[in-house]
C-alpha cells in the first residue's frame, strides 16, 4: 500500500511510523521548512540556548502506552512544571491557584485577577462566552502543591528536544519526507489513503463556513542578563497584549549562557492576523463552532482520514495527539490488513 500523510507534527509522524512498520510505503509532506509541527525546537545561534519556536511544550501524561511508545525514540530528563502569575505589584502567585494563592488573593478575587484578563486576551471572549471545559483544565486546588500537573505520573522533557524525537520517529526506510510541500487534492490519486492534518474547513473550501481559531505571535528576544525570571514560564495578569513570557534556559538541558538569556513573549490574536497559523480551536459556550465542524466531519470521504488539532478541530496535548494517532493507525491496519 501507499499512503500520504499531510503534516509532520506528532499526529502525522506517529501514523507514518506505525504504517511504515506494517510495510506500508508512506510519503509525508509538510508545508513548512521543518519537521515536528508546533513542537519544533532549535538552538538559538547567538546564545546557544534551545527554544521552542511555537511556544513551550511540556510532556506529561498518565498514559503508560504513550510513554512507552515514545520512549523508543528518546531519552528523558525528569521535569516537573511550575508556573506563576505576576501581579500588578510585581509579586508572584502559584497557578493553577493552590491554597496559598487563594489565601493571598481571596477566593472571590481569583477569577477576576488570574483568569478574566488572561481569557479575554487569549480568546477575545469573556469567560462566560467560552465552554467551561477550557477553565476546567486549570482547576482550583485544596492543598499547597505548586506543580502544574500534580496528578500526572510521567512528567519530563526529551533529552535532545522534540525535533529530535520526530526525526527519530520518521527515520524508517518506508517513510519519505518532503518539506516545503503544500497539499493539493490531485495528490490523492497517487495513494491508497490520505491522513490529513490540514484544517478540515479549508480542505472543503469553506463550503459550510470558516471554523474560527486563535493564534499566537511569538516574540523571541535575547536579553543581556544571566537570568530573567525565577521559573521557565510566568503569566501576566494585566490587560496588556501579552499573556505570558518564557525563559528557555530555565528548562533542563536547554543550554546555558553566563551573559545572555533568551525569552519569548506571547501575543494572542485571530489566526487571520498571523499568516493564518491556527493554534487553538474556539470552543464557544453555545457549541456552534463544534456543530459546524461536525457537518464537515460527516461528509462522506473514504479516501481521507482527518487527524490532529486542525483536522479534528480539537485542542489536544501532545500525549493525547499521540494516543489518537496510535488508534487511527491501528484501526487502519486492522481495516485493510496492513
Amino acid at each position: 500500500m501507499r499512503c500520504l500523510v499531510v503534516g509532520a507534527g506528532f499526529s502525522g509522524a506517529v501514523i507514518a511510523r506505525e504504517l511504515a512498520e506494517a510495510n506500508v510505503h508512506v510519503t509525508l509532506i509538510e508545508k513548512r521548512d521543518h519537521i515536528a509541527g508546533n513542537a519544533y525546537d532549535e538552538v538559538n545561534q547567538e546564545t546557544g540556548i534551545r527554544y521552542h519556536k511555537y511556544g513551550p511544550h511540556i510532556f506529561h501524561t498518565n498514559n503508560e502506552k504513550v510513554f512507552v511508545w515514545l520512549s523508543k525514540f528518546t531519552d528523558w530528563i525528569n521535569y516537573e512544571h511550575k508556573v506563576k502569575a505576576i501581579l500588578d505589584s510585581g509579586e508572584t502567585v502559584v497557578i493553577p491557584p493552590n491554597l496559598e494563592t487563594i489565601e493571598r488573593l481571596g477566593k472571590e478575587n481569583v477569577l477576576d485577577i488570574l483568569y478574566r484578563p488572561y481569557t479575554k486576551k487569549m480568546w477575545d471572549k469573556s469567560i462566560e462566552e467560552l465552554d467551561p471545559s477550557i477553565l476546567n483544565r486549570v482547576p482550583f486546588r485544596d492543598d499547597y502543591n505548586e506543580l502544574y500537573f500534580p496528578k500526572d505520573k510521567y512528567q519530563m522533557m526529551p533529552k535532545e528536544g522534540y525535533t529530535a524525537i520526530i526525526a527519530n520517529i520518521l527515520s524508517h526506510p518506508n517513510i519519505s519526507v518532503e518539506l516545503n510541500t503544500k497539499f493539493e487534492k490531485t495528490m490523492e490519486d497517487k495513494f491508497d489513503h490520505v491522513f490529513n492534518s490540514m484544517p478540515i474547513d479549508e480542505y472543503y473550501n469553506y463550503k459550510f463556513g470558516k471554523l474560527p481559531y486563535r493564534s499566537i505571535k511569538f516574540h523571541h528576544s535575547v536579553v543581556p542578563v544571566p537570568k530573567f525570571q525565577e521559573l521557565p514560564t510566568m503569566n501576566f495578569t494585566h490587560d496588556g497584549v501579552y499573556t505570558r513570557v518564557t525563559e528557555w534556559k530555565n528548562y533542563p538541558n536547554h543550554g546555558a549562557n553566563r551573559y545572555k538569556t533568551l525569552v519569548t513573549f506571547e501575543e494572542p490574536c485571530d489566526y487571520s492576523e498571523n499568516n493564518f497559523e491556527r493554534y487553538y480551536p474556539v470552543k464557544d459556550v453555545s457549541g456552534e463552532n463544534r456543530k459546524r465542524y461536525e457537518i464537515y466531519k460527516n461528509l462522506e470521504n473514504d479516501k481521507v482520514t482527518f487527524i490532529g488539532r486542525c483536522g479534528q478541530y480539537v485542542y489536544i496535548d501532545m500525549h493525547q495527539a499521540i494516543s489518537s494517532a496510535l488508534k487511527v493507525a491501528s484501526d487502519f491496519r486492522r481495516r485493510f490488513g496492513a
